[in-house]
Order: C-alpha cells, then structure tokens, then sequence
C-alpha cells in the first residue's frame, strides 16, 4: 500500500475528527477507495473506537433512481437511526466513472435531495470529515495523468495545518467585523450582507483538503450577478459557466453555457435552492488549477463561490433567521483579476490579501 494512504488516514483520523475510545465512527466510500477503508480501520482500531462502512455505488444509485417514479423517495428510517447513532463521520469520494448517474432523469434529483435531508441534518451534528481519495476516473476528469492526479491528492491533503489555520483566521477576523462584502471581477458584480454573521475557518476540519475562509449572508442579503467560471459537476453532469442573477437573496435569472437543465433542476428543489447559503474565500495556494472536484476547486486561492441552498449552521448566531433546503451546491468563479472589499475597504486585489501586499 502507498504510504500516503496510511498518512491520508492519519490525518483524517487524528487531525480531522479526533477519533477517541469508544466512537462510532461510519466511513462511507465507493470501493474503489478500498485501500484508504482499510488504513482508516487500522487508524480507528488503534483509537480502541467502532467501525462500519457504507458502501457509495453510483451504479445501484442509478439503478434504483431509474426505476424509481419521483413520488416514491422517501427517507431511509434505517440510515436516519444509524446515523443519528454516530459520532464521527468519514466520506470519501472517489469515482470508476464520472458519468455513472448522468441518465438518471435530472427531474428525480430534486425529490431525492428531500429525501436523504434529515439524514443529511444528523450528519451535520457529528463530527464530520469529507475527503478525496485518488482513482483513475478522476485524473482523467482533472486532465492529468494517474500518477500526477495521486500527487495532486497527496500534496493537497498533507500539508502543514496548523501555519494555515493561523493564516486564514487573519482573514477570519477581519470577514467576522464585516458588514458588507462587494466582489467585483470580469463577469461578477455581487454585494452580499454578513451584519451580524460569524465567519469560519477551514483548515481541514470538515474538509480535507481544507483551505477557505467562509460565512453565511443574510436571507435577503444577496444582490447582483455573477457567472461561474470553474465547471461543477452534479450528479455526473457537468454545468459550465453558470450566470446567476440576484435580487434581495433569491436567484431572479440564470443561464449557463452547458448544463442548464441541471440548473434548472436545482433551483427547482425546493424554496431555499435559489437562495445563497454561504459565503467562502479559497486560500489554499497549494491548488492551482481546477480539477473538475468542487471539494479542491472551491479552496484554489484568489476564487470565491457561493453555495445554493443549505446555510452553514456554524456561521449562523442563534436566533438568526436563515436559509433552509435540502441542497448544497457550491458556485465557484476565480477572481483573481478582480478585488474583493469589506466595508468598502479593498481586502483583495490582484490575488494578494492585504497582509500579503505589506509583507
């Protein structure tokens, strides 16, 4: 086994969710991902806690959705009792092959998404980790080589955390006294309002890699527009430079130059789709190019992306009104070109922070 997948897991283990005796940890993977499974077994094992492994086939998903009429989908009670009977909460991705859902009628997403929400919600209150395990399909999607595509992994997962973290939260603070963010770049023109929001640092907590600083805006906090020019996949579709328009927090008008009906099948999920759920600021300068996987494309330094759906309940004070759905979809545009002000206060330009233009 490749040493990297032993320290993979470690990180995720120790770093990323603080696995201690006795957990009930659930690791759910594709099998391609088989080697990782084991080294994190081996990891949890030596943390004295429990194992179980959920079984990711987009195969049988598609199966299942194609036989499927969208009335029937309904929560899984067995999965919901399972997960709320968990403590930590491993995912892994990974793909045999990228496309493997993309005939699945897009009109089914909408009522699977309701359905697998409450799970999602008890997911949300373990401690959580999602990570990328390297396959062949995915190189592929990313134009690389297999052996780049593993280096590519590799090098974005196991790095020194601890320097970042301290780095991110100088942009942390400023973003959490901030009432007003203004993101201007070629094709985006967005004012959002965070008054009164926190702001988070990720420095591979929930995400690994991590790399971003982010929040959430307020429900009607969103006004302008914005064409995304880093491609998203969703449900083995691929939706390229996706233009949406905002007025008072809901998406008024959008187009994209592929993908949209996969759009359209998005928005249409429920009330909080077409709504923005978060806020984020990539900073991980270790990812340059995009790779076709939103969980390393959204922390490239110098990109910005704003999630539909779902607000983040960690930036969220209690007893602030926010977004609700059973989505959430990254929108990411690089705008290094561009700047971003706080207040009116140019924080970024050119692709430097402002502390990196006094250094």
């Amino acid at each position: 086994m490749d040493e990297r997948v032993s320290r993979h897991a470690e990180v995720l283990v120790e770093h990323c969710t603080g696995v201690e005796r006795g957990d009930e940890v659930l690791i759910r993977a594709p099998s391609v991902a088989e080697d990782l499974v084991v080294a994190l077994y081996e990891r949890v094992g030596e943390r004295g806690a429990n194992a179980t492994t959920w079984l990711r086939s987009p195969r049988a998903g598609r199966a299942r959705a194609r036989a499927m009429d969208a009335d029937d989908f309904s929560t899984s009670e067995h999965r919901l009792a399972a997960m709320e009977a968990t403590d930590v909460v491993i995912l892994v991705q990974g793909a045999r092959n990228r496309a493997a859902q993309c005939d699945v009628d897009p009109a089914k997403g909408s009522p699977a998404s309701r359905a697998r929400q409450p799970v999602l919600e008890a997911r949300l209150d373990t401690r959580w980790v999602i990570t990328q395990h390297p396959t062949a399909a995915d190189a592929q999607a990313a134009e690389r080589s297999t052996e780049a595509w593993r280096d590519t992994v590799y090098d974005a997962v196991d790095r020194d955390w601890a320097a970042l973290r301290e780095r991110q939260q100088r942009i942390a603070d400023r973003l959490d006294a901030t009432d007003e963010v203004r993101v201007s770049a070629d094709g985006v023109d967005l004012t959002l309002d965070v008054s009164g929001m926190d702001a988070a640092d990720d420095h591979a907590t929930h995400n690994l890699p991590g790399g971003e600083v982010f929040t959430v805006p307020r429900l009607d906090g969103v006004d302008g527009e914005a064409t995304f020019d880093v491609p998203v996949r969703r449900h083995g579709r691929e939706v390229r430079n996706a233009r949406l328009v905002f007025e008072d927090g809901r998406v008024v008008a959008h187009d994209a130059e592929t993908g949209r009906a996969v759009l359209d099948e998005l928005l249409a999920t429920d009330e909080g789709a077409s709504r923005v759920g978060e806020l984020g600021f990539g900073t991980n300068r270790g990812i340059t190019e995009a790779t076709g996987r939103t969980l390393f494309d959204e922390k490239m330094g110098d990109t910005v992306h704003v999630a539909l759906g779902d607000a983040l309940p960690e930036c969220v004070p209690e007893g602030v009104d926010t977004n609700e759905s059973a989505v959430h979809v990254d929108l990411i545009t690089d705008v290094g070109s561009g700047e971003v002000r706080f207040d009116g206060e140019v924080v970024q330009a050119g692709g430097a922070w402002w502390f990196e233009r006094e250094a």
